[in-house]
């Protein structure tokens, strides 16, 4: 872990506390502001972890911890692209809050609040170690295959339940885990209860939502307590622009993808990031810590 600072990390949507950095500190070039805005909108809702993707990031390109604090702003690029996609959705829930839909979503929320204010310090431990990464992509991609593998019910929101949107927020629970995809997870959950394919991509994005906004805020709370963080303009702007264009087209994609195709090819893609973490844990260790 870096001096000065401590985070744990909710899939991606890094919170950084007791945030000590310079103005030289927080940097950036274009180059690197469009390479973690894409990753970012890309990652945050592809079902192959933007945690675990901005963790290899950190580990193999020397990405300084103190520029991931440029994520307050990115994440707000991510929640545009969502509220762009289903604005209709979220125009219905704030005109007609007690309805099914919005009362599903809060519902859903509780388990990941619960368990991220719970374990934060173990989360914390193993973000700041990387211990776990090759085995949390390998957990993605199994829970991938597995989903795959249920025979679908097509159950619709009509009869959709809490116990539903319970289990689905346990899900997004889990994927605070390292390299664990939280799009990956809370699609497969709604999958292996049985949910419409369709439906299931809807939930799962309008669940991310308040989770993103939730820890963005928390973000922001955190980065005031900083003496003289300042992140030039344009890298922000490129930032945020990247990380909304390619969140639209990320989210766009997994609906066209669930309507018609698999999402099991997502799980060749994160074993073999998986098996190579594995593989300096076990070998070379020039990245990542020691498995054991």
């Amino acid at each position: 872990m870096f001096d000065g600072e401590q985070r744990w990390a909710y899939n991606g949507v890094e919170v950084l506390s007791n945030i000590y950095l310079t103005m030289e500190d927080v940097q950036m070039t274009l180059w690197e502001a469009l390479i973690l805005g894409l990753v970012q909108g890309l990652t945050e809702f592809l079902p192959v972890s933007s945690s675990g993707h901005l963790v290899l990031l950190q580990r193999l390109f020397g990405v300084n911890e103190a520029v991931l604090t440029f994520d307050v702003m990115v994440h707000l690029g991510t929640l545009l692209a969502v509220i762009t996609v289903f604005r209709q959705d979220i125009s219905a829930m704030i005109r007609r809050p007690w309805d099914k839909l919005p009362r599903l979503i809060i519902v859903g929320v509780i388990p990941t609040a619960v368990i991220g204010f719970v374990f934060s310090d173990f989360f914390a431990q193993l973000f700041s170690t990387g211990q776990t990464l090759g085995i949390g992509f390998l957990v993605t991609g199994a829970i991938l295959w597995l989903a795959e593998s249920i025979r679908s019910r097509n159950r619709s929101l009509h009869s959709m339940t809490y116990g539903d949107a319970a289990f689905i927020g346990l899900m997004q629970g889990l994927a605070i885990l390292p390299a664990v995809s939280r799009s990956g997870l809370t699609i497969a959950g709604a999958l292996f209860r049985g949910l419409d394919r369709e439906l299931a991509a809807r939930y799962s994005f309008l669940l991310s939502l308040p989770a993103i906004l939730g820890a963005s805020v928390l973000e922001a709370k955190d980065l005031s307590i900083g003496s003289g963080v300042e992140i030039s303009l344009l890298p922000l702007l490129v930032g945020i622009i990247t990380a909304s264009v390619s969140g639209y087209v990320a989210i766009k994609f997994m609906l066209r993808l669930l309507a018609s195709g698999s999402i099991r090819k997502f799980s060749y893609y994160v074993w073999i990031l998986g098996v190579l973490v594995l593989v300096d844990q076990l070998f070379t260790h020039r990245f990542f810590a020691p498995l054991f």
